[in-house]
């Protein structure tokens, strides 16, 4: 599946309570209560849906570092 067009797949909802519930492909990933959940709010109304998405990625520590890179070949560790 492509993510160009900004979607990685996150959602949120805010409770009652006040906590908000981080959502990756609809499997609950984090929740944030008090504070994080207050400064999480007032990040993401600001922000186009891509913005949204990238916020969540961070927030679920969910996302490329860009330190990752592929082997040159398959299997580096292998005896063959």
């Amino acid at each position: 599946m492509s993510h160009s067009d900004g979607d990685l797949g996150f959602s949120y909802t805010q409770t009652k309570a006040g906590d908000v519930r981080i959502s990756h492909n609809g499997r609950e990933v984090t929740v944030l209560r008090g504070k994080q959940a207050e400064k999480f709010l007032q990040r993401v109304e600001n922000l186009n849906p891509s913005g949204e998405q990238q916020l969540m990625a961070r927030t679920t520590g969910h996302f490329k570092h860009g330190n990752e890179r592929k082997s040159s070949h398959q299997d580096r560790w292998s005896d063959a």
